[in-house]
């Protein structure tokens, strides 16, 4: 038997949310501000167990052909600029990402920072 976390609230399991955040994809980017917190409010989760559900949904937001992104601001000339710094390969990307929140003190984020979405919606700066 397996004891998967389940929503604090409606009782779903963190598998089928892990989908659910990245059903959001054909509408919008995904914020690690949205992440995380349902992770931690959501679902209870703390330490390790937070830390591999902000990666398994990382893991499939880049399953579904999402890159890692900023917004380009109000009156920015694109919606979301791709973050090439954190790699190209999903794994690499998860790392990079994780390693990133956990030093920053593995907090709630802020909209402002670091997104998902699909790389048709972003803008890829040349090197």
């Amino acid at each position: 038997m397996t004891t998967e976390p389940r929503h604090l609230r409606y009782g779903y399991p963190l598998s089928e949310w892990v989908k659910m955040v990245a059903n959001e994809l054909p509408i919008d980017a995904v914020g690690m501000w949205q992440i995380v917190p349902g992770g931690r409010h959501g679902f209870g989760l703390e330490g390790e167990a937070l830390t591999d559900c902000v990666r398994r949904c990382i893991a499939e937001l880049l399953s579904r052909g999402a890159v890692p992104v900023v917004g380009g601001g109000l009156e920015g000339e694109h919606e979301w600029i791709a973050q090439p710094q954190y790699g190209s390969k999903p794994d690499e990307i998860i790392e990079n990402v994780v390693r990133e929140w956990l030093a920053n003190g593995a907090k709630d984020e802020d909209p402002g920072g670091l997104w998902f979405a699909r790389r048709e919606r972003a803008w890829f700066p040349r090197s």
